[in-house]
C-alpha cells in the first residue's frame, strides 16, 4: 500500500485519541418527540452533530469484543467472484484508550502497523491486516464532525427496519490535508433523539494513484435507551487496476458485542428484593451429606458450571436461550430413536464465533454460531450434533481440572489461549463412526443427503477458507472421513436447487449488549443465479433496526449503563442474504417422543424441486428407553 493510506489510518487515530468528552445536554422533562422536533434544517444538522458527540463519549465507556473475518475474492466464470484466501481475528476493544483491539488470539501488531486494515505487503499478492483499521469505523470522525468541516445535503426520509430516518449526504469542507481521513459518504440518523445509527461511505482521499477504495457500511443497534451501539460493519475493497478491470479485492464483516459482560454474572442479583412464602424453611431433612458417587457427580457438574460461567461471563458463549432449545430438541429426537438414557441431561450452547467448530464439556455440546449459520436444514444439524453426542457419551477425565476455580479465573483477553476442547484425529474418528449409527436409527436416515453436501462443499472450500475452519476452542467438522459425505452426490455450482450450505449470519442473529442469540424469521427467496448461493461466503448486513424497548415484565432487570441510562433487553437484527423455510421453529419438544424441528432459516429457494426438506416430523421410539 502506499503511504497515503497509512498517513490517512494515523491521522483518524489522532483524531480518535484527542476527542473531547462533551455530551449532548438531554431534556429530561414528560415532553414527547413530536414536541422536541427541530424549527429548521439547520437545527436538525446541529442536533445531528451534538447527539454524535454524545455517542461517541458513551462508546467509550465499553470493551465490547470485537470480530473481523475476511475473504478475498477474485474473479470466478461461474459465480463472479469467490473467496481464495481468508483471516479471522477476535479481540477486545479497548475505547477508552483510543482505537485498541488486545487481541485473543495472538500477539499485537507494532505501533508502526497500527490503524490500517491493510498495513504491509507480504509478498506481491498477500496484504497484511491489522484489526485496528476495522474497528475505527465504528466512528465517522472524532474530532471534527461538525458545520465546520462539512457539508451536510438532505436527501430524504426512510425507514431502516422500523426506525424512520433523514439521510443525509456529507462532504468534507476544505482543500489537500485538511480533508484527509475525514468521512465521505451518507448517514442515516433517526428522527426522534437524531442518532447517525448507520454511516456508509470511505474515509476521504486515503492514498494516491495506486491506493485501493477501502468502502464500509457501518451499524448501530439501539439496545439501551437512548444510545446507539456499534454493532456490524461490512466493509469492501475494490481494485480498478486488476488485470481482470475493476473487480472485488476483500470482503469483511466485522461484529462487536459483549457490551454487558462484566454484569454477565448478573450483580443486579444481589440486590434484589426476594420475598418467601410462608412455611417455607431453611433447614433440610434426612440426611444432607452426599457419598463417594455423588460427590463424583457434583465435582463433575461443578467444573462444566465453572467452565460455561467463564465463558459466558468473557462474551463467548451465549447465555440460555431459544436456539439451545432447538438444538435440544434434535438431541432429544437422537436418544428417544437410539433408545439411549444418559444422565445427566445433555444441554446445548451457542458458541458465538464465526469460526466452523463444536466441543462438548461435560454433558454440554457447544455449537458455533459460523456453524449454525451455515448448515442447510434440520438434518445437516443433527449430524453435528450426532457426532458431538457420541463424543459426550466416552469416559473422559480432561474436566477434572476445571472444577478448581482458580483454573477457571482468566481475564477476557485470555479465555480463548487459556481453554482447549479440541479432540484428536482417532477420537474424532470414533465418534463419527457411532453417530453414524444413531443417525440410521434417528427420524433424518432419509434426509442426509444434505448434510453430505454440506460436508463436502465444506471440504471443497477448506483449502481457501482455513481461517473459517479452524478451530479456536474445540474441534473443526471431521471431513472425509463419514460415509454421509461419501454418499452425497456431487456439488453442482449452476444448480439453483442444490443448496449445499449458506452464506454466513443466515441463521442466528445476535444482541450486541445482551449476547443473546435467536433464530431469524426471514421470508423465503427464491435463487436468481448461481452467484447469489455463496455457500460460507460474507454478505452485507441489512439488520432490522428496532427501537428499545424495556424489559418484559418478569425478565431480570438490566444493569446500569456507564451513560446514566438504563440498559435495554436484547435488540434483534436480521438479514436480508438468505432466507428462512416457511413456518418458525417449535419450542423444544417436552414428551418422551422424538420431533423434528427445523432449527433455523432453510436454504434460498422457495422449495425448489430436490431442495433438501424442511417439513416438520414426528418419531416414536421402537422400544422404551433402557434404564
Amino acid at each position: 500500500m502506499g503511504m497515503g493510506i497509512k498517513k490517512r489510518f494515523v491521522l483518524c487515530a489522532a483524531m480518535a485519541a484527542s476527542m473531547p468528552g462533551i455530551l449532548l445536554a438531554q431534556s429530561q422533562g414528560n415532553a414527547t418527540p413530536q414536541s422536541q422536533q427541530p424549527a429548521s434544517m439547520t437545527d436538525t444538522i446541529n442536533r445531528i452533530i451534538a447527539r454524535e458527540r454524545f455517542e461517541i463519549t458513551t462508546i467509550r465507556k465499553y470493551t465490547p469484543l470485537i470480530e473481523t473475518y475476511i475473504q478475498e475474492m477474485r474473479p470466478d466464470d461461474v459465480v463472479g467472484t469467490t473467496p481464495f484466501r481468508d483471516h479471522y481475528f477476535i479481540g477486545q476493544a479497548n475505547l477508552a484508550k483510543g482505537i485498541v483491539d488486545n487481541s485473543m488470539i495472538s500477539k499485537r501488531r507494532t505501533l508502526k502497523e497500527t490503524f490500517n486494515p491493510i498495513a504491509r505487503l507480504d509478498d506481491a499478492f498477500s496484504p497484511g491486516w491489522v484489526p485496528e483499521g476495522f474497528l475505527q469505523m465504528i466512528y465517522m470522525d472524532t474530532k471534527g464532525f461538525d458545520r465546520q468541516h462539512y457539508r451536510f445535503d438532505y436527501i430524504r426520509r426512510e425507514f431502516l427496519g422500523e426506525v424512520r430516518c433523514l439521510v443525509f449526504d456529507i462532504v468534507p469542507i476544505g482543500k489537500d490535508r485538511s480533508t484527509h481521513g475525514r468521512f465521505k459518504g451518507r448517514i442515516w440518523a433517526e428522527d426522534q433523539d437524531y442518532t447517525v445509527v448507520r454511516f456508509n461511505g470511505i474515509y476521504f482521499e486515503t492514498a494516491g494513484m495506486t491506493a485501493r477504495a477501502i468502502h464500509f457500511d457501518s451499524w448501530r443497534v439501539n439496545s439501551l435507551p437512548k444510545v446507539w451501539l456499534p454493532s456490524y460493519i461490512f466493509t469492501q475493497q475494490t481494485d480498478p487496476y486488476g488485470a481482470n478491470g475493476t473487480h472485488t479485492k476483500f470482503r469483511a464483516q466485522t461484529r462487536l458485542w459483549g457490551y454487558n459482560m462484566k454484569n454477565a454474572g448478573r450483580e443486579s442479583d444481589f440486590t434484589e428484593m426476594r420475598v418467601e412464602a410462608p412455611g417455607v424453611s431453611d433447614s433440610t431433612t434426612g440426611p444432607s451429606d452426599p457419598g463417594p458417587i455423588e460427590a463424583e457427580r457434583e465435582w463433575q457438574q461443578q467444573a462444566e458450571n465453572n467452565v460455561l460461567e467463564r465463558l459466558q461471563r468473557s462474551g463467548l458463549v451465549a447465555p440460555r436461550s431459544e436456539v439451545d432449545k432447538v438444538m435440544e430438541t434434535v438431541v432429544n429426537n437422537l436418544e428417544v430413536t437410539n433408545n439411549l438414557d444418559i444422565e445427566p441431561e445433555v444441554h446445548c450452547r451457542v458458541l458465538l464465533t464465526s469460526t466452523l467448530e463444536s466441543f462438548t464439556i461435560g454433558h454440554t455440546i457447544v455449537l458455533s454460531r459460523g456453524l449454525l449459520d451455515t448448515l442447510p436444514d434440520e438434518a445437516s444439524l443433527a449430524v453435528m450434533l450426532a457426532q458431538d453426542l457420541a463424543d459426550l457419551m466416552k469416559l473422559k477425565n480432561d474436566t477434572d481440572r476445571w472444577g478448581f476455580n482458580d483454573e477457571t479465573i482468566v481475564p477476557t483477553v485470555e479465555a480463548m489461549r487459556h481453554f482447549s476442547f479440541n479432540e484428536s484425529q482417532a477420537d474424532l474418528e470414533d465418534a463419527n463412526k457411532k453417530a453414524v449409527v444413531f443417525l440410521k436409527n434417528s427420524p433424518y436416515k432419509d434426509k442426509l443427503q444434505s448434510a453430505g453436501l454440506f460436508m463436502k462443499q465444506l471440504e471443497e472450500s477448506s483449502k481457501s477458507l482455513t481461517a473459517l475452519i479452524s478451530p479456536r476452542l474445540g474441534h473443526s467438522v471431521p471431513l472425509g472421513i463419514s460415509p454421509i459425505q461419501t454418499a452425497a452426490p456431487k456439488i453442482q455450482p449452476t444448480k439453483l436447487d442444490q443448496i449445499a450450505a449458506l452464506p454466513l449470519g443466515a441463521r442466528v442473529k445476535l444482541d450486541p449488549y445482551s449476547d443473546r442469540v435467536e433464530l431469524l424469521k426471514a421470508k423465503p427467496v427464491a435463487l436468481l443465479s448461481a452467484r447469489e448461493k455463496m455457500p460460507f461466503e460474507v454478505t452485507p448486513f441489512m439488520p432490522f433496526l428496532t427501537r428499545y424497548t424495556p424489559p418484559t415484565e418478569g425478565a431480570p432487570p438490566p444493569a446500569p449503563t456507564p451513560a446514566a441510562t438504563t440498559p435495554a433487553a436484547s435488540n434483534p437484527q436480521s438479514s436480508t442474504t438468505t432466507a428462512p423455510a416457511a413456518g418458525d421453529p417449535p419450542a423444544a419438544a417436552t414428551n418422551p417422543a422424538a420431533t423434528s424441528t427445523d432449527p433455523a432459516p432453510a436454504p434460498q429457494s422457495t422449495a425448489p424441486a430436490g431442495a433438501p426438506s424442511t417439513d416438520v416430523t414426528q418419531a416414536q421410539p421402537s422400544t422404551q428407553p433402557q434404564p
